[in-house]
């Protein structure tokens, strides 16, 4: 006879919580696992029931080999932090730009960063500001590519039309009057248009041309050293600017002043053509290109656009003004200013006639008399004639240079030319 013993019944195991608690660390007693959200809410409400200070668990793994196991991935939150992965290793080239990026940000004024348009460019959610000394918050990108934005305002702005394009930032006196200096450009003007007074008060006066040139040549070749020694020092360059930046377009603080352009234009005029084309070349200077950037500034979003920086309201603006200058000086200034001592040496290219050229005239069968206008009919013609000369060089691009150049110079040609074929 056998004898079967009973079967031996296993120790309940013990389970082991992912935290263990301090309850679990005592020998004397069992309790079930513990997750460590239950514990500190049991925690909360014992400090809340009543309070004592905080118990911290600080457990040995070392002291038990119980405990030392795997612990299970915590479900608590972790901080976001970058991955090393996506961003892009920093490069000699990228830290230079970064370097620019800071200065610019420097430079731009408050009102644009709230316009966005500084730069053309726009935060993106994913991208980081930092804050930089004066306030501006310079933005790094997080390297990912973004959809283009369509432009905040459909259609044309006056900032196409402006002769600035720069951002404000390198002339400081445009960002305290950013209307009346950068936008408006009052103060250059009102020096622009004072020129041409000034000649005509010289012209009134019996000042010939000749007695001119040599102050003008006198007056450009200090200027022009003090624009070559600035755009050499950077801080010359500073100083200059703060005593002169409200005359400055921001494109002449890292270029030749237009100053350097218009006193070389007026004095190629005054030097090369005679009396009345040069006076009135120079006052078109003076007077169509003020009328041109005021006008086009103000109306030019409403006209179709030339070109880059010229709309038809500025060029049209500036044929007006030149017809009216040509015909109020030929037809009522130079008859009635008496004549001056050296007028023989300096006489006038236009005489209230124009003629056809003999060769046309006889191909289309008309005798001398036929072919000439005189009076009111020759001022007429050449009135319009100057204004054409004036916005057509006014709106032209030659080579780069600046219109203070180009305006006197294509005016006093254009005029010049039409008198030695029809005068």
């Amino acid at each position: 006879m056998s004898i079967r013993g009973k079967p031996a019944v296993p120790a309940t195991p013990r389970v082991i919580s992912p935290s263990p608690t301090p309850s679990e660390l005592q020998d004397d007693a069992y309790n079930g696992p513990v997750t460590r959200s239950a514990a500190r809410r049991r925690q909360v409400a014992r400090s809340v029931t009543s309070p004592s200070i905080p118990f911290h668990e600080t457990i040995d793994e070392d002291s038990d080999p119980e405990l030392r196991r795997a612990r299970a991935r915590s479900r608590s939150p972790i901080k976001p932090r970058k991955v090393a992965g996506l961003t892009p290793a920093a490069t000699p080239a990228r830290a230079r730009s970064t370097r620019l990026a800071k200065k610019r940000a420097l430079d731009v004024v408050p009102s644009e960063q709230e316009e966005g348009v500084s730069n053309g460019a726009a935060t993106e959610p994913g991208d980081e500001l930092e804050e930089l000394s004066n306030g501006a918050a310079a933005v790094t990108t997080n390297g990912h590519l973004a959809p283009p934005k369509p432009p905040a305002t459909p259609g044309w702005s006056w900032r196409d039309f402006s002769r600035s394009p720069s951002p404000l930032g390198l002339i400081p006196i445009h960002r305290h009057f950013r209307n009346f200096i950068h936008k408006h450009e009052v103060p250059r003007k009102v020096l622009h248009v004072s020129i041409g007074f000034f000649v005509y008060w010289l012209y009134v006066s019996g000042t010939q041309t000749t007695s001119v040139t040599p102050w003008l040549m006198a007056a450009l070749i200090p200027i022009a050293t003090t624009d070559y020694l600035r755009l050499t020092y950077p801080s010359l360059n500073r100083f200059y600017v703060k005593c002169l930046g409200a005359f400055m377009r921001e494109t002449e603080y890292a270029g030749v002043n237009g100053v350097v352009y218009y006193l070389l234009g007026a004095w190629t005029v005054l030097y090369f053509f005679p009396k009345d084309v040069a006076v009135v070349s120079v006052m078109l200077l003076s007077w169509c290109d003020t009328a041109a950037s005021t006008f086009g500034r103000l109306y030019g979003r409403y006209t179709p656009r030339i070109r880059r920086g010229k709309s038809f309201a500025g060029s049209f603006a500036a044929f007006l003004i030149g017809v009216a200058t040509a015909a109020w000086f030929w037809g009522w200034l130079a008859p009635k200013t008496p004549s001056f001592p050296g007028d023989e040496q300096n006489p006038f290219m236009f005489r209230g006639l124009l003629r056809l050229p003999a060769y046309v005239a006889e191909l289309v069968g008309l005798n001398e008399q036929q072919a000439t206008v005189s009076g009111g009919v020759a001022l007429g013609i050449m009135s319009l004639w100057s204004g054409l000369m004036a916005s057509g060089s006014e709106l032209i691009d030659l080579f780069g240079w600046d219109d203070n150049l180009t305006i006197p110079v294509l005016s006093g040609i254009g005029m010049w030319g039409f008198l030695k074929v029809f005068g």
